[in-house]
């Protein structure tokens, strides 16, 4: 690791602890040149699949819009921040946990679907009339209905 002030390599590690739930590595460093010291993260690069459009058209997995997406169904109901970004690391962990290198658009929904169902119903709701394309309110008592059904029942 090359020393962030003077450039130097030699680095020794000071420090090395677990963060953010295990899946980092925070390393204290000290410069042998200057004697300064730096933090450094060290996180695995686990690639997440392709994403096939409905229209055939492959594109980059993109976690903002994964995150927009959410919280647009949340907007002004009681989930806080931090259960958005589990639902968003929950959904990324059965991404890679998939072990494919491309998946439909629509299996990415059906985990954002399951996330919200988990989260608040009404999100789940809003999600689904925009996933499924809702056309009238006959469609809505349909998944309000599916939603109150116990999940051994759903098919």
């Amino acid at each position: 690791m090359h020393c962030p002030f003077c450039g130097a390599e030699d680095t020794k590690v000071v420090d090395s602890r677990l963060v953010a739930e295990g899946d980092q590595v925070r390393r204290r460093r000290e410069c042998l040149g200057c004697r300064e010291r730096f933090t450094t993260f060290e996180t695995a690069e686990l690639l997440l699949p392709r994403v096939i459009k409905q229209n055939g058209k492959r594109e980059s997995f993109d976690e903002k819009k994964l995150r927009a997406g959410i919280q647009r169904a949340v907007e002004k109901r009681p989930v806080s921040t931090e259960q958005v970004e589990t639902a968003v690391a929950h959904i990324k962990h059965s991404l890679r946990a998939a072990g494919e290198r491309e998946l439909p658009a629509r299996a990415i929904g059906q985990l954002v679907m399951e996330q919200l169902r988990e989260l608040d119903q009404v999100a789940y709701v809003r999600f689904a009339s925009v996933y499924r394309r809702f056309e009238d309110v006959s469609d809505f008592g349909r998944e309000i209905e599916r939603l109150t059904r116990k999940p051994s029942e759903i098919r």
